[in-house]
């Protein structure tokens, strides 16, 4: 349920959008309150758990993600779908941490990596099957039926949870749980994404923008400084004394940023450049869905044989190729080039998150697998907020950028150009600014144009993407230990 919520408003944002007159950053929000919520929360979730039952606030997540999921449908206004999407967000972010602390204190370390692998593997299934569900749902009944559908899942989850999930917890006598940490925690991240977030209406390079950021920045330096100083910390800053921990987290932040920010301008390229339905739309990513289906289990045997060292890299490189070979996307591709892309990230996401989980949760004590879950899970959905926000500027100054000439290129008229760069915002999600009342040629000129300046976003987007998975490919080939498992304590 938390994976696949991440992913599937991509495609019901439309819906979302055209039935609560939401614009472009209000359904922004619709994505990021959620994964905002969800890296707020998790590293919290996670030391509950430890502490105080990882079962028990497992179920309560489960229990409250279901309820708040079923509000989202009944809300009516796109404010209330922020609210109960943040709310979603949060007790997801105390179920999510508990799965792999769970795994970690019941597992031996030999078949640790496998189990991972089953978990990656569903988590990054469910994360591309998001469109082809969300495609099903919007188009047969409505986009408040893809929250609906969480209540039975939910109700199942709950039920079968209680009766063969153990108890586990890690026992530390009496001590004072650390409060000002968790404050500290979530103000920092909050600030952080929120800066990200806002950058693409204040401008990247506005007071506003860099004032979150580095207040952000700076009260996560303090909350380090301040973990350091306490007997029973939050977030053990011992745990970074790993390489591998340490790099895979990083790694684990690139790998979602690009997957839900590529999932996000894809659904907007399918549906309203290529007018697919949302089931159609859904149908085309199905090689994506099948790609992370294999990659899981195929990573956690590469990474059991080989190491992350080379499961990590191999995974990034495939992402990068990705990126790349979208490149060659057009208006009016041909969906040969469609689904070459679609399978290399289905497996670069599900090898690395396969490998990461691995480097991280395993390399971290039994003690504190329910945090090592809790901060694999924090990097992943910092990641994607900062996919779907960075990405979505990206493809807005570029395509604003371009827009008036890429118009009279098509033949629209310099005057009518200049009036249309006013909906440069509608050209950003791949909707053409034309009217009921325009001549055919002319609206076929506007279509053109408005495509093309698009395309342009959505190339400016892939290279930066691209880039930054080569990065992530070095990091992990030249900060992990060569040989094979990583080590555990």
């Amino acid at each position: 349920m938390v994976q696949l919520d991440a992913s599937v408003v991509a495609i019901a944002n439309p819906g979302i959008g055209r039935d609560l007159d939401a614009s472009t950053a209000e359904l922004q929000w619709v994505t990021n309150s959620y994964l905002l919520a969800l890296a707020a929360t998790l590293i919290l979730g996670g030391k509950l758990g430890d502490r105080f039952g990882r079962r028990t606030y497992y179920l309560v997540g489960v229990a409250g993600f279901t309820v708040a999921s079923v509000a989202i449908g009944l809300a009516g206004s796109i404010e209330g779908v922020v609210v109960f999407r943040a709310l979603q967000g949060f007790f997801g972010g105390l179920l999510m941490p508990n799965t792999l602390g769970l795994l970690r204190a019941v597992f031996p370390p030999r078949r640790f990596g496998m189990a991972v692998g089953i978990w990656a593997m569903v988590s990054a299934v469910s994360t591309a099957l998001g469109p082809i569900v969300g495609g099903l749902l919007v188009e047969h009944v409505s986009w408040e039926s893809v929250f609906y559908s969480n209540a039975p899942i939910g109700v199942v989850a709950f039920l079968f949870s209680a009766l063969v999930l153990p108890q586990s917890r890690t026992s530390t006598g009496h001590h004072r749980f650390d409060v000002p940490g968790v404050v500290l925690l979530a103000l920092g991240l909050l600030a952080v994404v929120f800066g990200v977030v806002k950058g693409e209406t204040w401008g990247w390079t506005s007071a506003g923008t860099w004032g979150a950021v580095l207040a952000g920045v700076l009260i996560l330096l303090v909350f380090g400084w301040y973990e350091t100083r306490i007997e029973h910390p939050l977030l053990p800053m011992s745990l970074f004394r790993s390489r591998a921990l340490t790099v895979g987290a990083v790694v684990t932040a690139l790998n979602f940023f690009v997957m839900l920010g590529a999932i996000f301008f894809i659904m907007l390229y399918l549906q309203n450049v290529r007018g697919c339905s949302p089931v159609e739309a859904g149908v085309r990513t199905l090689p994506l869905s099948l790609a992370s289906l294999v990659a899981s289990p195929l990573g956690a045997a590469l990474t059991q044989r080989l190491g992350a060292r080379f499961t990590m890299p191999l995974g990034m490189v495939l992402q990068a190729a990705c990126c790349f070979g979208m490149l060659t996307w057009s208006t009016d591709s041909s969906y040969a080039t469609m689904w070459p892309p679609f399978i290399a990230l289905g497996l670069g996401v599900g090898m690395v998150l396969s490998a990461s989980s691995d480097a991280i949760v395993g390399n971290a004590p039994v003690q504190d697998g329910g945090v090592a879950g809790g901060l694999q899970a924090t990097t992943l959905q910092i990641g994607g907020a900062l996919g779907t926000s960075v990405l979505v500027s990206v493809i807005s100054a570029k395509a604003g950028g371009t827009l008036r000439g890429e118009l009279t290129g098509a033949g629209v008229p310099a005057a009518l150009a200049e009036r249309l760069q006013e909906a440069e915002d509608a050209v950003a999600m791949g909707v053409a600014p034309v009217s009921g009342d325009m001549p055919e040629r002319l609206r076929a000129a506007v279509v053109e144009g408005s495509g093309a300046a698009f395309m342009n976003g959505v190339h400016a987007a892939v290279v930066v993407t691209g880039v930054l998975c080569l990065v992530g490919a070095a990091l992990a080939a030249l900060g992990l230990r060569t040989g094979g498992k990583p080590s555990r304590h």
